[in-house]
């Protein structure tokens, strides 16, 4: 058995069993900003460091805003009218 027909089965495997694979992702990071919110830091270089939860938290912010920011330059520089090419006119042919 070569390594593509391999890697092809088990990420077909993967695509079937992808509502529990996701649902176990999402535990782990659950489990994990629990973690973080119980658990001494080991060092608090800044005040936020000390706040549990916190990273998360800012990293999940950090993405929506990367998201919304990304979207609203789309429409602004790249989106563009069905008719920008001037196709709209009917053609007798």
């Amino acid at each position: 058995m070569s390594i593509s027909t391999r890697t092809g089965r088990i990420l077909e495997a993967l695509v079937a069993r992808r509502r529990p694979l996701r649902n176990a992702v999402l535990v782990v990071m659950a489990l994990l900003v629990v973690v973080d919110v119980f658990r001494e830091p080991a060092y608090e270089r800044f005040a936020w460091d000390g706040i549990g939860g916190f990273v998360a938290f800012y990293g999940f912010i950090s993405c929506v805003l990367i998201i919304v920011v990304s979207k609203a330059l789309g429409y602004a520089f790249l989106y563009r009218k069905e008719d920008y090419y001037g196709e709209s006119e009917k053609r007798d042919d």
